[in-house]
């Protein structure tokens, strides 16, 4: 039972921090000391998610680390390539890069860029970033991506290959992680959509091109709190705006839910408990933890806690 946490674990907790790396690196140590499997980077506006991840892996030994995840626009796959090795070396195997085409609407306000087709971009960057991960070297010339080496671009250290987990939740997304990657980081997906939709649409996929069965890191959201109704509330606020997004959206028809805040595991350490093996049971390989912090500071120290203790219970004898 491999479970991890995704920090920071809401967008304000750093905010107070005269050092906003190293309160992160802290809070990996927390969650080494309480035997978590994995610390998650999520891509903000502040710091940089790889790089935090290639700091954190080189500072705390007996955590796997990853990002969870990082928008592929604006980044160029060779950029990335240099970023996600790198952290590889540094953290001698212990790197996971998740990546996610992030909305478009986000990336054309943001950066001003009108994205390209969107599957097909993603398709022909996975192609590139693999091939550059493999071979230390890429020449690709696609219909919206260009990419080419003129010099070799591996970095020694960088092994095993860096693994790559695609966010995803639709047909097209959960079909280009399970040919082009190692697997997905299905999003709002909740266990009866994992076990009826997801799981098998990866392994279908998978099998068909020829690749190992795929890694399916899900992301979910709990707190072990006794303040049910103020987790609630503040889950509500975080979640409204997934609802509105139409890939999203179809995720939670799957479910049959209506309220995207329905998702989130809020009570007793029983109920977290629950969540986590209903999800397993529906063919996770492994669980990524969000919002641990919408009850108390305390609330998060005894979310982890649960969480080691969850891993520490499972863990092969």
């Amino acid at each position: 039972m491999r479970i991890g946490v995704a920090l920071p674990t809401d967008h304000t907790s750093l905010s107070g921090e005269a050092n906003s790396v190293d309160a992160l690196i802290d809070q990996v140590k927390e969650l080494a000391a309480a035997g978590l499997a994995s610390a998650w980077f999520t891509q903000r506006f502040d710091h940089d998610a790889i790089t935090v991840a290639a700091l954190a892996a080189r500072e705390v030994p007996g955590i796997d680390v990853g990002t969870a995840v990082v928008p592929i626009y604006p980044r160029h796959p060779i950029a990335l390539s240099m970023q996600a090795q790198t952290a590889q070396a540094a953290g001698h195997g212990r790197f996971a890069l998740g990546v996610g085409l992030s909305i478009k609407s986000f990336v054309e306000q943001t950066y001003g860029i009108a994205p390209h087709p969107r599957i097909r971009h993603l398709r022909e960057y996975l192609a590139a970033l693999r091939e550059l991960l493999e071979s230390g070297s890429v020449d690709l010339s696609g219909e919206t991506l260009v990419a080419r080496t003129t010099l070799p671009a591996s970095v020694p250290g960088a092994r095993p290959r860096v693994p790559v987990l695609v966010a995803a939740a639709g047909d097209l997304t959960l079909r280009a992680a399970a040919e082009l990657a190692d697997g997905a980081l299905p999003i709002l997906s909740g266990p009866r959509t994992l076990a009826e939709y997801t799981v098998p649409t990866l392994r279908r996929y998978a099998e068909a091109a020829g690749r190992p069965e795929p890694r399916i890191a899900v992301i979910v959201s709990g707190v072990v709190t006794s303040d049910v109704a103020g987790a609630r509330a503040r889950a509500e606020q975080n979640m409204a705006y997934y609802g509105t997004v139409p890939s999203y959206r179809a995720a939670l028809d799957r479910e049959g839910i209506d309220n995207p805040a329905d998702l989130v595991a809020i009570g007793d350490e029983e109920s977290i408990a629950k969540q986590a093996a209903e999800y397993f049971e529906a063919g996770a390989t492994e669980l990524i933890y969000t919002q641990t912090a919408i009850g108390s500071a305390a609330d998060e120290r005894r979310t982890w806690k649960l969480l080691g203790e969850l891993v520490a219970n499972h863990a092969p004898s």
